[in-house]
C-alpha cells in the first residue's frame, strides 16, 4: 500500500529529489536541510597514535565535480521552496566545504536570507594534521521564500527567554553530539558520521516553528530532526535513501514521548500575542462598569466605565480625581509620568490581594486560542 507522501510522522525511503517532487505545494511550514558536504577528502585521516580518524568517506557525501554538487543543490533547493508554505522558513546546514556554494544557489533562486547561525562547538574535533585552525563551526543558513515574506514565524522573546533574558545572538556555543545519544552500530562504532545533536534542532524548532506545525527533512539521516519535532509537538516528514538509518530513526524516534500541551508553551513578545482592548473586558463581563481598579498598594484608584474608560477617584494624586481616559493615559496621569502601562499599573481586588488586570487579558488569550 502506497503512503500519502503528506502524512506527518513518518521517513520517506528512497531518492530525496522523487520524494521531494511527490509533494504538494505550499505544503510544509519548515524545511531543515543537512546536506552532504561534499568533503573531498584526501587521504586518510590519522590521529598522532596512528589511529585512523572515522571521517565521512560514505558515497552519499561524494560528487564527481563541484558542478555536479551545484546542480544538486540547486534541484532540492527549487523543490524545497516549491513545498514552503508563503509563510514557511528554510534552515540549512554546512561545513566550509559547502556552504558557500549553499548559499549562493539558494539566493539566486530567489530565497532571502534572514540570518547566518554560527554554531561553535564548545568541544570539536581536533586538527590532527596541524596544518590548519581546528575546524569549530559549522554555518546555518536561515532563509524565507522571498525578499517580501511576511509572517513566518520568529519566537523571539522565547528565544530571550531562553537565553536567560538576554536577547539570543547568532553565534550558537553547543556541544557535538556525543554520549549516550550518539547513536551506535552493530559494530559498536557511530552509525552516521555527521549526526547533529538534538540541542540544536530543539533550538531551531523552537525558534522558528509552533506546536502542529509540519517539518520536513530532506537528508533525515540518524532522525535528530525527527526526535526534536516528536518532543516540541511538532510533525515531521523524513527523506532518507540508507536503510539502516531509516531503521535506526524509526527506532529512535518511537521511543519519545511528546511533551504536554502546557510545557509546549513558550513566551510570546508583544507582537505575537492577539491584541486585546481593555473595553473587550467590560464587554464580556469580566469587569463590571463601576469596578473600582487600584495602583500599586492601593495608593491611586479609579472606577471602570461602560465604555472602557476609567475615571480617577480620590487618593494620593486626588489633585488629579475625575480625569477621564484609557488605562494607560490614567496610569500615567496618576503618577504624574509621560507614558504607563496600563495593563501591569491597574489591578482589582481580590479579597486583600491586588490582581493585575493583564491576568485578565491573558485568560481571554487562553480562551480565545
Amino acid at each position: 500500500m502506497s503512503r500519502n507522501p503528506l502524512s506527518p510522522d513518518q521517513i520517506l525511503e528512497g531518492d530525496c529529489l522523487t520524494h521531494l517532487r511527490a509533494l504538494p505545494s505550499a505544503s510544509v511550514d519548515l524545511v531543515f536541510a543537512d546536506p552532504p558536504y561534499n568533503l573531498q577528502l584526501r587521504g586518510e585521516l590519522h590521529r598522532p597514535d596512528q589511529s585512523k580518524v572515522d571521517a565521512v568517506t560514505n558515497a552519499w557525501d561524494q560528487f564527481d565535480s563541484f558542478a555536479a554538487y551545484d546542480a544538486f543543490t540547486r534541484t532540492w533547493l527549487a523543490e524545497a521552496k516549491r513545498i514552503l508554505k508563503p509563510t514557511g522558513t528554510l534552515w540549512v546546514i554546512g561545513s566550509y566545504h559547502n556552504i558557500f556554494r549553499v548559499g549562493t544557489a539558494l539566493q539566486d533562486l530567489g530565497f532571502w536570507v534572514l540570518n547566518d547561525i554560527i554554531w561553535r562547538k564548545s568541544n570539536p574535533m581536533p586538527n590532527f594534521r596541524g596544518t590548519r585552525f581546528t575546524n569549530a563551526h559549522e554555518t546555518l543558513i536561515w532563509a524565507a521564500g522571498d525578499e517580501n515574506a511576511t509572517g513566518y514565524t520568529f519566537n523571539y522573546q522565547a528565544m530571550k527567554t531562553l537565553n536567560d533574558d538576554v536577547q539570543m545572538r547568532s553565534d550558537w556555543v553547543l556541544p557535538i553530539c556525543n554520549g549516550g545519544e550518539r547513536l551506535k552500530g552493530e559494530d559498536g562504532a557511530k552509525l552516521h558520521p555527521t549526526q547533529k545533536p538534538e540541542m540544536l534542532l530543539n533550538r531551531v524548532l523552537l525558534a522558528s516553528t509552533n506546536p502542529g506545525d509540519v517539518v520536513l527533512d530532506p537528508f533525515f539521516g540518524s532522525g535528530t530532526t525527527g526526535a526534536a519535532a516528536r518532543k516540541l509537538g511538532r510533525h515531521f516528514i523524513g527523506i532518507e535513501n540508507e536503510p539502516a538509518y531509516v531503521q535506526a530513526a524509526t527506532a529512535r524516534i518511537s521511543k519519545i514521548k511528546p511533551l504536554d500541551d502546557e510545557s509546549l508553551e513558550v513566551v510570546q513578545s508583544a507582537k505575537q500575542q492577539k491584541r486585546i482592548p481593555f473595553g473587550a473586558l467590560v464587554e464580556s463581563g469580566m469587569l463590571k462598569p463601576g469596578t473600582r481598579l487600584f495602583g500599586p498598594a492601593r495608593k491611586v484608584q479609579a472606577r471602570v466605565r461602560a465604555d472602557g474608560s476609567l475615571k480617577l477617584g480620590a487618593g494620593k494624586e486626588s489633585d488629579r480625581a475625575g480625569l477621564t481616559g484609557s488605562i494607560h493615559k490614567m496610569g500615567a496621569a496618576a503618577q504624574g509620568a509621560p507614558s504607563c502601562n496600563g495593563w501591569t499599573f491597574w489591578h482589582i481586588a481580590d479579597g486583600e490581594t491586588l490582581v493585575p488586570i493583564d491576568d485578565l487579558r491573558q485568560k481571554i488569550r487562553r480562551e480565545d486560542a
